[in-house]
Parts: C-alpha cells; structure tokens; sequence
C-alpha cells in the first residue's frame, strides 16, 4: 500500500487529527460552579472592564485558527473549504506537538476578499494570533495586508513568509558550504505566485541584490502588463538587468534556483548553464522542477527539495509552530520582517558547523531544538523591535 492510500485508511480511523481537552475538572458542584455559573461571571466582568484581561483569563493567548478558503490547498489547487480540511488539521496537529499551540481549523465558504477579511476580523476575539494558510494569489497579499493593519494581534500567511523564512535559512547555510557571499549571488525564482513573491522580498532583506523571477509567461520584467498587478510591483526591484525570455534565459549564470512552481520544468542543459556550484531548491510538491539525481548529474553541488523522500527538505513545518510559540509568548501585536529573520537565522544556526554538509543544511521537521531555537529568537525579535506586550 502506498503512502497517499495508508493515509486515506488512516483518516477514516482517526476521524479527525486533532480534538478539544478540557483543562479543569467539572465533576463536583464545587468544580462546576469555578468553572462555570456562577463563578464564571467574575472572570467575566473582569474582562468587560478590561478586554485584555482575556489574554489572562481564558486561552486566548495559546490559540491561533488555521484559516483557508481552500482556493490553493497544497498543490491541489481550488478544491473548496470542506476538502481543505484535512491539510488545516494536520497544521493544527503540527503547531500543538511542535509549539504547544492550540490551533483549530476554519475553513470559510467563500472567494470574496472583503468577506473573508470581515469574517476573521470578527472572530478575531478569541484568539491570539491568526495563521492563513492555502488562499491563492493576488487575494492572498490583500487579505494579510488588510489584517495586519487592521488588528492588533500578529497575521501571518505561511504560504508565503513560512515558506520565505525557510528557504532563506536552507540558503544561509548552503552558501557557507559553496563559499559564497549573499551580496554577490544572482538568484532565479521560478513561480511567482504568493511564495515566489515573498521568497523573492525576504532574500532582498538578508542582503539579495540580483533576483530575477519567472511565471508561466517567463521572465518577470517591469513594463510588461501581461503580469498581475503584484508582479508588476515585483518587477520594479528585481531583474534590473531587464532580461527577457523564458526560465533557460533566466537561469544562465545563476548561482541558485529556488523554485515554487511547477513539476518537470528545468533540464539538465538549464543547470549545467548556471554558475559553479550551483545551488538548486526545487520545491514543487509533490514532484521537484527537477529530479535532484538529474540535478546531481548536471552538476547541481546542493539540492533541497519539499519532499521528505530526499536529503534537504525545505518544509515550513520549521517556522510556524517555533514562530507562533515566541509570539504568542510576549503577546507581539504583529509578526515583522526582523522577526521573521530571526526565525530564518534559528533554524540555520541549528546546523553546527561539524554537522553541516552538502545533504544536511537544515535540521529535521521534527526536530524539537529547531522549533525551541526559532521560539527564542523570535521572542528577542519581538521584544528588540518594540512590538512586544510582555517581556
């Protein structure tokens, strides 16, 4: 039996992957008028009075929602809310073994931007922070700019900053390993949707200065409206060179390739074209842009992929429960870049110098150091950069 058919058996005797534990016992009068009427109403008042006492007095401050509409599930593509639910548990199971975040799937009925925004602004009450999760592009940077700006508890869309913050710690230490410098590399992305983009920001923040990036139409160049209106905007600070041409144009010279796109779309010819040493992260899921033994073969000197099946995999499961725990554990009012460059950082000094090597430049998903090391450093961040509530 293969994995995908195990895990069908398996969902059908789980019947869910994640359920609701009561904290307090209510078997006794005196138990259940603590935890609920009459004693309840104190805590109660206590918070109508004062509305962040229910970071205090409830669990306010462990819970995080995993949000989708299901428009862009895990390589599935629009396969609405309901089916989107099983990928939404598997994350609320990841965040409460790897953080100790309670998280808990809502998966909304609906496409309309201004819908999805009012609905988590709504129930925005109950939790500490908010996790997007599977909303496909352009909607998605609207929805998180929305929210970040419009609540006060940290946003976070991990398609895109989860993914960015770990493929920028994969690079931190492949880079360590070629002998090359972050300011002088010349990057290709390939796919420009909600995590190519945000790849493509975050580099430029650790010290990137030449990215190109490439769609389904080619290369990414300012002027050319055939791209949507985030592109464009992409297009203003990368590919200064002005190339045009499709992704074998892109890739000539280049020290890496991070692609987030599509399976089977770079060759042989395309990676013997790049610089020495090339550094390859194909992450299309659940099959790589390229084979890494093909990569291998053409002269790739490190590959990272998103499947675990391969050496180096570049999994976000590395950023949300380690970020989200530092988080919610000084009460940030937001998730900022210094914080997310923590994280980046977290995971790659988690690799000691003795371990790192050409198939080992990121610690394991389950790893517990890894999400513990990225805790503290986005706790500090937090804490450094003024948006923290405690200390």
């Amino acid at each position: 039996m293969n994995v995908r058919e195990e895990s069908l058996k398996k969902h059908a005797e789980w019947k869910g992957k994640i359920e609701i534990v009561p904290r307090v016992e209510v078997d006794t009068r005196e138990k259940l008028s603590l935890a609920y009427t009459p004693g309840v109403a104190e805590p109660c008042m206590a918070i109508h009075e004062d509305v962040e006492k229910s970071f205090d007095l409830t669990r306010r401050w462990n819970t995080v929602p995993v949000i989708t509409d299901g428009t862009a599930v895990l390589g599935l593509g629009d396969i609405g809310p309901e089916a989107g639910m099983p990928v939404m548990e598997g994350k609320c199971a990841l965040f409460k073994t790897f953080g100790g975040v309670d998280a808990y799937p809502l998966c909304i009925k609906s496409k309309d931007t201004e819908e999805i925004i009012k609905t988590i602004k709504l129930l925005s009450g109950s939790f500490g922070g908010i996790n997007l999760e599977d909303i496909s592009a352009p909607r998605c940077f609207e929805i998180e700019t929305r929210l970040k700006q419009e609540l006060d508890i940290p946003v976070f869309h991990d398609d895109q900053h989860g993914t960015a913050i770990v493929t920028a710690a994969a690079l931190l230490n492949a880079l360590k390993l070629v002998g090359k410098k972050i300011e002088d590399i010349y990057v290709v992305i390939n796919g420009a949707g909600a995590a190519g983009i945000a790849i493509a920001k975050f580099l430029m923040a650790f010290g990137v200065k030449e990215i190109v990036a490439c769609s389904s139409k080619g290369i990414i160049v300012e002027g050319d409206t055939r791209f949507n209106p985030a592109q464009q905007e992409l297009a203003k600070v990368t590919n200064r060179r002005m190339l045009k041409g499709g992704l074998e144009r892109a890739m000539q010279g280049a020290d890496v390739l991070i692609g987030v796109s599509v399976a089977n779309c770079v060759t042989k010819d395309m990676v013997r074209s790049m610089a020495d040493k090339p550094i390859l992260f194909t992450c299309a899921n659940p099959v790589p842009e390229i084979a890494p033994e093909d990569a291998f073969e053409a002269g790739a000197y490190i590959v990272g992929t998103g499947s675990s099946q391969y050496a180096n995999q570049i999994n976000n499961v590395l950023v949300f429960p380690g970020l989200f725990r530092g988080a919610l554990d000084v009460r940030a009012t937001t998730v900022n870049k210094e914080m997310m460059m923590a994280a980046s950082r977290g995971i790659a000094d988690c690799v000691t110098k003795e371990q790192l090597n050409r198939n080992y430049i990121l610690p394991y998903a389950y790893d517990q150091k890894a999400h513990d090391s990225v805790a503290r450093a986005v706790r500090q961040a937090a804490i450094d950069s003024g948006v923290a509530k405690l200390k």
